[in-house]
């Protein structure tokens, strides 16, 4: 195994976790997004429902 696999394989290691918290917090932030339209959606449905 050549020298340069000691720097290689940990480099593509690191990127992939950058890439994979990069990846996973606009996941997050898309989900908590959606989740908040979603209770918006609901507490609207309620009040129309209650004036009616």
């Amino acid at each position: 195994m050549p020298a340069g696999h000691f720097v290689y394989v940990p480099a593509i290691l690191l990127f992939g976790l950058v890439v994979g918290w990069i990846l996973g917090s606009r996941a997050a932030a898309d989900a908590y997004a959606s989740e908040l339209r979603r209770r918006e959606e609901r507490a609207a449905r309620k009040k129309t429902a209650e004036q009616a």
